[in-house]
């Protein structure tokens, strides 16, 4: 069983009515707060490994719950919310949540979106000495990546953002995120710039870039590469 503590920020009882069993029957443990106050003061005081958030809470915005504890705390956040809206997905992300699970939603997406979110805990900023993706491996200590066993040939700045990718490996990294973190920030808007480089890069790694398996497209708000093997 996974002893995992969830902490589940919602108002609506009908989602914490089929949260609840749902996660505890997956082997969680499940704690319940119904608006943005008890959820930063369960995170300080309940000791949750992951919270699960609504951005529309009846006290406070769930993106200023995201703000408040990434100025402390680097617990994973996974959104859970009706606001389909790209603009709020890309703000979320980029406050600092994991992913974003648009309601109505599966169980089984959500858990999945959970063990990943999970994984990540302690390693946000690291990646194992040597990373296999598909047919793809990344040596970061040697500055390697090769495919089959024969070098891929990559520019600073596709090996840059190739790495960064693997550094989050099956969360979703926002456009915004990906160019200030490889180009700087006044480049944070300089979307078809970043869609050549992407482009690019699958052209050297991906078996058929025009059906990506490694990098693959969050429409509207970034790119997922996939988890190692």
């Amino acid at each position: 069983m996974n002893q995992s503590r969830i902490l589940v920020v919602d108002d609506e009882p009908q989602i914490q009515r089929f949260l609840k069993p749902s996660l505890t029957a997956a082997g969680y443990e499940v704690i319940e707060a119904v608006n943005g106050g008890e959820a930063l003061k369960f995170v300080a005081t309940q000791a949750p490994d992951l919270v699960i958030l609504d951005l529309g809470l009846p006290d406070m915005d769930g993106k200023a719950v995201i703000a408040s504890l990434r100025a402390w705390s680097d617990i994973p956040i996974v959104i859970l919310s009706a606001r389909d809206r790209e603009s709020e997905k890309i703000a979320a992300l980029d406050l600092g949540a994991d992913d974003y699970v648009e309601k109505p939603f599966g169980i089984g997406e959500l858990t999945a979106r959970i063990r990943t979110a999970l994984r990540h805990r302690g390693r946000r900023d690291a990646i194992p000495s040597v990373m296999d993706v598909d047919d793809l491996t990344i040596d970061p200590i040697k500055r390697l990546v090769s495919r089959e066993g024969e070098t891929v040939h990559l520019t600073p700045k596709e090996y840059d953002l190739l790495l960064l990718l693997a550094r989050h490996a099956g969360r979703v990294v926002t456009h915004r995120t990906l160019l200030t973190s490889v180009w700087g920030p006044a480049h944070g808007e300089d979307l078809h710039y970043l869609r050549v480089f992407i482009g690019q890069l699958r052209q050297k790694i991906e078996r058929d870039p025009t059906q990506p398996r490694i990098v693959r497209t969050e429409p509207g708000v970034g790119y997922r590469m996939a988890e190692p093997d």
